[in-house]
């Protein structure tokens, strides 16, 4: 495994976990942005490969519940 594949994979697990806390959050509080971008940190990492582009989207994708508070 090269460097590369374990930090997509570190990165991965962390912005899973991340985005598991938002979906519950959402979930119990009736918040949909929260739910949204609990999801949407689930399930991207599927499909980014590169570390640096899925800490990028994983960050602001993380951020945006603090910015829209609905």
């Amino acid at each position: 495994m090269g460097m590369e594949s374990s930090a997509t994979l570190l990165w991965g697990v962390l912005f899973g976990s991340i985005g598991t806390g938002y979906f519950i959050y959402g979930k119990k509080q009736g918040r949909m942005v929260p739910l949204v971008c609990g999801i949407g940190l689930a399930v991207f990492p599927y499909f980014v490969s590169n570390p640096y582009l899925l800490a990028l989207v994983g960050t602001a994708i993380a951020v945006i519940p603090y910015f829209l508070r609905y």
